[in-house]
């Protein structure tokens, strides 16, 4: 006999799962372990003929063959049927469970547990894949148990994959009146009374701005369904988080206690608070099961630990952007709305000489006024002066209410009267949406849980232990000064895709971004940092650089951090004057800086100071497209500000096995089509996104292992329009490329040459002749690239015709004399472009003939009587000469031919 066991007190996800597992086990039998919430024993009293349903009392444990567990990893969940666990004869024990947190103390022999919103999913899943279709009474129970155990899919742990098995269940004739029936069946007339006692006897306090509520309940008899009641009293107060204790007896002198706890608030995770107690489930919905204990004693514990775990707000010092961009009451509306298109806001203050806040103008003033012809017209005329303002410490709650309650867009935020910051609607939509997505459970888009935010804890068992003793020194540095510092960029996805805590990851190159804005730290905060850690290692070299400060310290090959560099930087925000200009930089905060960053898998930023270090921020889904494995951009006209993006999200893609968006790829395709580039570079001399760091990500690209296929891509994407307006990755270019590869390998496999380098000739070479001087000269090749380049056609041109002749005619001296003239990167260079024929007589003077030596030298001509002289040269090339086209072949031939020749 197989059993399928639901736990105790059954709920529709339980029982759910239970009839789907009776489908992929035929002849299994499905036991109530001992009762069923009221909703579900009411189902059952209509339905119950049809599942595999039978009771307890009438299972011969010696008949067990095998038994299931749905929905729960705990014996003690099973009541009296858990002594079936240790039946010796049992052949096998599967668990089937969502709650991916628990700790089991079943010895199962498979486990099938994943962190889904419903158990129910994951056998909606084999059967899928197992091509087996469900009765409409089968679909109906399975998408209750989705349904309730998810909220509908509203609750914070539901996934694609919960939506995507409950739409395979529609389609498999669940019911939706009866779901509707049971989803919301109302509370019985015994908790409807309980209901209106709760209401009498909830006691709240406000912790940290969140509203914490609790209540004791006690009835002369177990009460079914507090589940439903607690669920109802958070609807009914709308409160934050609520712990219900129910006390019932159950013999003389002992006591049943019950704890329901559901919470809103992100960051308190109930199955850790009430894991200690022998409780559990998710972190926003737990319960816990005690007997024979004080409950005032179990409810102080519970609420003192709780409070504990409540985070501190946010507070506008921490959501706001800064500095703040001020313009005077005389600005013409024509200027402000060129400020406002520059730096991308939604609208500004207006301030006098003194800093002093006046006013605010929105977008929709200067729209109004534009439309009306007033361009000319000072802005004191149209902006707000009846203004909302808060402070640094104001809190996310305070704040949120403001702007619902008054329809305000943007705080400006005062402290000692000037203005330090401004909080809009999107900065609080960011955080908000963070917090929603963010605490115990980070999933990907598959909803798999797989990357999330790491702990403090974590980052530093992932780091090789001197990194995270920088990273650590650098923190208390800033700290010091009242700084935050955080670790950005690449770091950060880098920690985030290593998967194990190998406390080895040793990162190469480091970007850490100081954002105080708040203490006064501008533009030179992170020299400042830089040279206060340079004087705790003192083997690092520092390099400052750029009108914006930027600050670096370098280790070469150092015996603890070997080659490491560390790049520190201000918070700052850019402005790009023109497509592929270099940026204009300006002070900002933390946020303003990861805005302005290429892709959101490079957007992404951890704390490395307290309050909340550790913290990631990620306003943009990057970790999301990290469990996607894609590569987005964070802005519509990232490319056609600076097209190096391209490259770099090719090389992105390419390296970390990643695709590019959908979306990102229309962005790069149409900045390429638009023309833009080559616009651009006709119109502006200095264009570095199509010079220098054009030449820096090619470099990147070429110099990598999968320089191939990073270069396919770019082909296929048209990117290396980037390079010249009519370069492509055609068949032909394509066949230069192996053969480039193949001279490479044979004729320099010491690497004397610089291989990127010649790949990228390669490229320029395929150009028209008249293009590849320029080119080489607008990437900024070194000159004897240029020349190269300059002068390939010429020495083609030359070696073409001076072997379009029989063969006969052609010696072997000759050969060597002509190709002699050229070095090796431009003997390669025309090799990888000339017919095969040509290509041979190359690799026969390059492995043949140049190896060959005259069979006298210069000694011995003199041991001959011969006076030195410039003559010599002459000699020798002839004897050479001799040598190679066969007509000499020992010393004495060659003394022979001197004598003829050169007589004394």
């Amino acid at each position: 006999m197989d059993l399928i066991l639901c736990h105790t007190t059954a709920d529709f996800d339980s029982l759910g799962a239970a009839v789907g597992l009776s489908r992929l086990l035929p002849g299994s039998k499905i036991v109530l372990s001992g009762g069923a919430h009221p909703p579900v024993r009411d189902f059952l009293a209509l339905h119950r003929d049809e599942y595999q349903l039978i009771e307890r009392r009438s299972v011969n444990p010696k008949k067990i063959r095998s038994l299931v567990v749905v929905d729960t990893q705990q014996r003690d969940r099973l009541g009296k049927a858990a002594e079936w666990l240790d039946l010796p004869h049992l052949q096998e024990i599967k668990i089937y469970d969502h709650h991916k947190e628990q700790q089991g103390d079943i010895s199962a022999t498979e486990l099938h547990i994943s962190p889904v919103g419903a158990t129910t999913t994951l056998i909606v899943e084999q059967l899928q894949q197992q091509q087996i279709s469900l009765t409409s009474a089968e679909a109906t129970v399975m998408a209750l148990g989705i349904h309730v155990d998810t909220g509908s899919l509203t609750f914070d742990y539901a996934t694609p994959r919960d939506a995507l098995a409950l739409a395979w269940l529609m389609q498999q004739g669940a019911s939706l009146p009866v779901i509707n029936q049971y989803v919301d069946p109302g509370l019985s007339p015994q908790l409807q009374q309980l209901l209106k006692v709760a209401l009498e006897k909830l006691q709240k306090v406000d912790v940290r701005g969140q509203k914490i509520a609790w209540v004791i309940l006690k009835t002369e008899n177990f009460v079914a369904g507090l589940s439903s009641l607690a669920a109802q009293l958070v609807e009914l107060t709308e409160i934050d988080t609520l712990l219900l204790f129910h006390e019932s007896p159950v013999s003389e002198g002992d006591t049943r206690l019950t704890v329901i706890g559901r919470s809103h608030i992100p960051g308190v995770n109930l199955n850790d608070l009430f894991l200690p107690l022998g409780g559990g489930g998710h972190s926003q919905a737990a319960s816990l099961n005690l007997r024979g204990v004080n409950t005032e004693e179990i409810l102080n514990e519970l609420l003192e630990k709780l409070k504990a775990t409540v985070p501190h707000p946010p507070t506008a010092r921490d959501l706001m952007s800064s500095p703040v961009r001020t313009i005077r009451p005389e600005t013409t509306i024509a200027e402000a709305q060129r400020t406002l298109l520059r730096y991308g806001h939604s609208g500004l203050c207006v301030a006098d000489a003194q800093g002093e806040l006046l006013g605010i103008l929105s977008r929709r003033d200067l729209d109004i006024a534009l439309h009306h012809g007033f361009s000319h017209a000072p802005v004191k005329g149209y902006m707000t002066i009846n203004m909302r303002t808060i402070t640094p410490n104001t809190t996310l709650p305070e704040i949120e209410s403001l702007m619902v309650t008054y329809d305000i867009g943007r705080l400006p935020v005062l402290e000692n009267g000037q203005i330090v910051g401004i909080v809009t609607r999107t900065d609080v939509l960011r955080q908000l949406h963070q917090e929603g997505r963010g605490g115990e459970r980070e999933q990907g888009r598959s909803g798999e849980k797989n990357l999330k935010s790491p702990t403090l804890k974590e980052l530093r068992s992932r780091l090789a232990p001197q990194l995270w003793q920088l990273l650590t020194k650098a923190s208390q540095e800033a700290e010091k000064r009242g700084w935050h510092l955080y670790l950005v960029g690449g770091a950060v996805r880098d920690l985030l895709l290593a998967k194990e805590a190998t406390g080895t990851l040793l990162i190469k190159d480091i970007d850490l971004v100081v954002d105080g804005f708040h203490k006064a730290a501008d533009v030179g905060a992170g020299v400042e940092l830089a040279k206060a850690l340079q004087q705790i290692y003192i083997t690092a070299r520092l390099e400052v650089h750029g009108a914006f400060q930027t600050a670096a310290l370098l280790w070469h090959k150092d015996s603890e951090l070997d080659s490491l560099w560390v790049d520190i930087a201000t918070s700052r925000t850019e402005f790009y004057p023109y497509p592929a200009a270099n940026p204009e930089v300006e002070a900002s905060s933390i946020r303003q800086d990861l805005y302005r960053r290429d892709f959101t898998i490079n957007a992404m930023a951890l704390r490395l100071t307290s309050p909340n270090s550790g913290e990631l921020l990620d306003f943009f889904g990057g970790l999301l497209d990290l469990e996607a494995k894609q590569i987005r951009v964070l802005h519509a006209n990232s490319f056609i500000e600076d097209p190096t993006r391209i490259y770099r999200g090719v090389r992105f893609s390419v390296r970390l096995g990643f695709h590019l968006e959908p979306q990102t790829e229309e962005y790069i395709r149409y900045a390429i089509d638009s023309g833009v580039y080559d616009r651009t570079a006709r119109e502006n001399s200095k264009a570095p996104a199509l010079q220098t760091r054009l030449k820096a990500e090619l470099k990147h690209i070429l110099e990598a292992h999968y320089w191939k296929s990073a270069l396919q891509l770019l082909g296929d994407l048209g990117a290396l329009k980037c390079i010249h307006h009519s370069l492509s990755l055609d068949e032909e270019l394509l066949r230069q490329l192996r053969l480039l590869e193949r001279c490479l390998r044979r004729y320099d496999s010491q690497e004397t040459l610089i291989h990127w380098q010649m790949r990228l000739e390669a490229l320029i070479a395929h150009l028209n002749p008249e293009y590849r001087g320029s080119v080489a000269k607008n990437l900024q090749l070194p000159d004897d690239s240029i020349h190269r380049l300059e002068n390939l056609a010429k020495a083609q041109s030359n070696i073409s015709a001076q072997t379009d002749r029989e063969e006969a005619e052609i010696s072997p001296s000759q050969f060597v004399q002509l190709f002699r003239q050229y070095d090796l990167p431009m003997l390669i260079l025309i090799a990888v472009q000339s017919p095969r024929t040509i290509r041979q007589k190359i690799w026969k003077y390059l492995t043949v003939w140049s190896q060959v030596q005259p069979i006298l030298n210069g000694n011995d001509l003199k041991k001959l009587g011969y006076k030195p002289g410039p003559h010599f040269r002459q000699m020798l090339d002839d004897l050479l000469a001799a040598t190679l086209d066969g007509r000499i072949c020992d010393r004495s031939e060659a003394e022979e031919f001197l004598a003829k020749h050169y007589p004394l």
